[in-house]
């Protein structure tokens, strides 16, 4: 293709509190272009979060969010064009995330992942070519399905001059390891367990608030050593990459068997203290296997706005620089979108979107289903 080719990505994370929405050029170089997020409204966040609970949900209940989340996703693209003030002609194709309810990677018996928003729905109502479902692909080929983003963290983000690990603290939070080598061969990826979604969701019953702004109430409270030591025996931290998780595992339900085991009081405002050092100790831990060498740590993800959090991580890494990636020239809550928006691109290029050595596919492959625009 020629001329400025241009791409949208959404991205509705594990949080599901909002659909970011960006858009990218990506010749002669990515580059973004205009962003956009687009608030979720609350009940559509409860009824997302039943669904992704595997004791609750309902088939109706999946159709209807399908549908719900497809008319969410092509508003939020309207809404980024009409902010851009571009035409809709110009724009190749939209990369389409979706929301994930359930992934079950190996070594479950049956693996599987399942992102709903209907791409019918986004390519019919904004007339643009959609692709969507991408991580099925890579599962048919042996993979984790996840992370997929490490790809393009390397297209984006490598040094020939030093080691360099990207870190998404969204939900759940994954490590890239960029060696200055520069080797596909080399890159390495994986989810290191929860990153916002326990915070979260602790704060959330707690005191009715959405997240720990600037991580203030964990600052508060008092790490519970043997409470941490104990949570840190779950059996995925000690996995070896490739491994990916979600919401499926790391959840309320999750933490409070961990609490009824633990057998003992310990104040809320404790806990989330003890919960940010969970998500801190097992990044910094996961980083620290992948090379004694000096190296620069950046961080996207809503995790970077966290600045307890941020401080927990220059802690644990030092003497190795930890800073955004907007230091890199890119804001650390846009990654995630301009991934699919560029992994929309890789499709329409029929180029491969998964590496080998992140997800444990069998071969790399061409990833997403292409539902065209009128």
């Amino acid at each position: 293709m020629t001329g400025q080719a241009y791409y949208i990505g959404l991205m509705s994370g594990t949080s599901s509190d909002a659909i970011d929405a960006v858009l990218i050029k990506t010749d002669p170089h990515i580059e973004l272009i205009s962003t956009h997020s687009s608030p979720i409204p609350i009940i559509l966040q409860q009824q997302i979060h039943q669904l992704s609970d595997p004791q609750k949900g309902t088939i109706d209940q999946l159709g209807y969010l399908d549908n719900q989340l497809g008319n969410a996703f092509a508003k939020a693209v309207l809404e980024l064009i009409s902010i851009a003030n571009i035409s809709p002609k110009m724009i190749i194709a939209i990369g389409s995330h979706g929301q994930t309810i359930r992934h079950r990677p190996s070594p479950h018996p049956h693996p599987f992942t399942l992102q709903i928003g209907d791409a019918n729905i986004i390519a019919e109502k904004t007339g643009i070519t959609t692709v969507a479902d991408f991580r099925r692909r890579d599962m048919a080929l042996g993979g984790q399905g996840a992370p997929l983003v490490p790809a393009f963290h390397r297209a984006v983000f490598s040094s020939e001059k030093i080691d360099r690990a990207i870190v998404n603290i969204g939900g759940m939070a994954n490590i890239t390891w960029l060696p200055q080598s520069q080797l596909e061969s080399e890159v390495i990826g994986f989810d290191t367990g929860p990153g916002n979604v326990l915070l979260d969701s602790w704060i959330h019953q707690h005191l009715q608030q959405t997240f720990d702004r600037n991580g203030e109430w964990a600052a508060q409270g008092k790490l519970n050593k043997p409470l941490l030591d104990l949570l840190l025996t779950e059996d995925f931290f000690h996995q070896s990459p490739p491994k990916s998780t979600g919401r499926e595992m790391f959840n309320l339900t999750w933490l409070q068997n961990q609490l009824e085991r633990f057998n003992q009081i310990v104040s809320a405002v404790d806990v989330q203290r003890t919960l940010l050092e969970l998500t801190a100790k097992t990044i910094a831990d996961s980083i620290h296997t992948l090379s004694a060498q000096r190296k620069e740590i950046f961080i996207c993800g809503g995790g970077a706005f966290n600045q307890f959090l941020m401080q927990r991580l220059e802690n644990l890494l030092t003497p190795n620089t930890v800073t955004s990636t907007a230091k890199l020239g890119i804001e650390p809550q846009w990654i995630e979108a301009m991934a699919f928006a560029w992994l929309a691109y890789r499709r329409m290029e029929n180029k491969s979107g998964n590496i080998r050595t992140v997800t444990g596919a069998k071969e790399t492959g061409v990833l997403g289903a292409i539902y065209f625009g009128r």
